[in-house]
């Protein structure tokens, strides 16, 4: 995964977005009627953009071709920074893949662009039932339209990593962190837990007389940027999520956002609050490219929100002895995370659509999500993926409870699907930006929201 810290959160913008304007001229001018036919031979040409999965899904194809012997899989793995720019310049070109990992964010505008097959169309996955996917998850890949243009292959959360061996030298117990909960009033036993296990250059915490804001060594809480390119998933979803606050009006689909409610400006005033307080880096302290499992790697934070997708780089980071904690319980009693997924789609330049179809149906059925669980890199979307893979984390050592349990608890609420999100994004990320970069009010947020809303109900 070249750029795991964004794995979920980036929308097609700037650029991308002029380049998706080219393919709406270059699209089919109206929607094919009725499945698609054709022998299922041949080669199928599948794109993925994480490296660490790349071996589990060549063992699914090596699986799936000893069922189907007339069709050969060629996979292809492009580092995420050139996946998005390099399958928009396939769908100009002609030269796309048939099917390809494709995200939340992306899908809504290649189905209005009309470059991805209606998956009820092709008989082979004309019959992907909801109900076989970790619940929501299959759901949220059907369009407006009713028809379904991805079939579900993963899902994840949110949880805190910490080094174990830190926290022992702190006097914290995983008891603690486990038990930790917050408010936007004064941040709770996170916030004093935050402060805690911040120290300036001097040695002095931040819960200490004398600490120094301005010479931090350590940070309680590690930095991902504003969250605006992604609905603050690894960011501050997980205290607004907790209020009970969600985006939109409506998911998926919905057509009116909600930055301008009180209650969320008020969580995101004391969000961005820790870095003023010091607890969390400013904008600017670490690079771009510094994301937050090098910054506990490097033992530069104490506490480092990330997604269920990151544990095995966690895991690896030389050094330390990784421990997971849940997200802490939010004022209404409950904590939360956001249930985001991705899926696999087919695209309309597909050679082959019904053989390119049996591929998507085996790697969402049961036999391609053990074999991807028992890799041990991410949650599949079917329940027995997800046990293969709780066992092969357990195997390693790790307890991944903080992320299976916000799911078996239902604390989760599922990423918010809209039409547009490029554009929404264009609007909303500088926003965000200017909070956390610039000290901007969060005031500002209400005349943005209305700038969002009149977008979406104007398409």
């Amino acid at each position: 995964m070249t750029n795991p810290i964004t794995r979920r959160a980036l929308f097609a913008g700037g650029a991308s977005a002029l380049a998706l304007g080219a393919l709406a001229a270059c699209s089919s001018p109206g929607r094919s009627s009725g499945r698609a036919t054709g022998g299922a031979t041949g080669t199928v040409s599948y794109w993925l953009w994480d490296s660490n999965q790349l071996p589990a899904y060549q063992a699914v194809a090596k699986a799936f071709e000893q069922q189907n012997p007339g069709i050969t899989i060629k996979i292809t793995q492009l580092g995420w920074n050139d996946y998005w720019t390099k399958l928009t310049a396939g769908f100009i070109a002609g030269t796309a893949p048939d099917v390809f990992t494709d995200h939340l964010t992306k899908f809504p505008q290649y189905s209005d662009l009309d470059v991805l097959y209606e998956l009820d169309e092709l008989e082979a996955t004309a019959s992907i039932e909801d109900a076989d996917y970790q619940s929501g998850l299959a759901q949220l890949w059907k369009g407006q339209d009713g028809h379904r243009y991805g079939s579900p292959k993963d899902w994840d959360t949110i949880a805190m990593f910490y080094d174990k061996k830190a926290m022992a030298r702190a006097g914290v117990t995983p008891e603690q962190l486990a038990s930790l909960e917050w408010n936007p009033d004064d941040g709770g036993s996170f916030e004093k837990m935050v402060a805690h296990l911040t120290v300036d250059g001097k040695g002095r915490r931040g819960d200490e007389s004398g600490f120094d804001k301005n010479d931090v060594a350590v940070y309680g809480i590690s930095a991902n940027g504003s969250g605006g390119d992604g609905f603050g998933q690894t960011q501050w979803s997980p205290f607004t999520g907790s209020t009970d606050w969600f985006y939109t009006n409506k998911n998926p689909w919905g057509n009116r956002f909600w930055y301008d409610d009180a209650g969320f400006q008020k969580t995101m005033s004391w969000y961005y609050g820790l870095a003023e307080k010091g607890y969390m880096p400013k904008y600017g302290v670490f690079s771009t490219t510094t994301g937050p499992d090098v910054q506990l790697g490097a033992k530069k934070v104490a506490l480092s929100f990330n997604g269920s997708w990151m544990i095995g780089t966690y895991a690896n980071l030389p050094g330390l002895d990784i421990g997971i904690a849940p997200t802490p319980v939010g004022p209404v009693g409950h904590r939360a995370s956001m249930f985001n997924g991705l899926g696999d789609s087919i695209t309309k330049q597909a050679k082959n659509p019904e053989a390119a179809a049996k591929w998507v149906a085996f790697l969402g059925g049961s036999t391609a999500q053990q074999i991807v669980g028992r890799a041990g890199i991410v949650f599949p979307a079917r329940p027995e993926g997800t046990d293969a893979a709780v066992a092969a984390f357990e195997k390693r050592g790790l307890d991944v409870s903080a992320f299976t349990r916000q799911v078996e608890d239902k604390t989760t609420f599922l990423f918010p699907v809209t039409r547009n999100p490029a554009d929404v994004q264009a609007l909303v990320q500088p926003a965000f930006d200017d909070i956390y970069a610039n000290g901007k009010p969060v005031s500002t947020l209400t005349a943005v929201n209305d700038q969002v809303n009149t977008l979406l109900q104007l398409t």
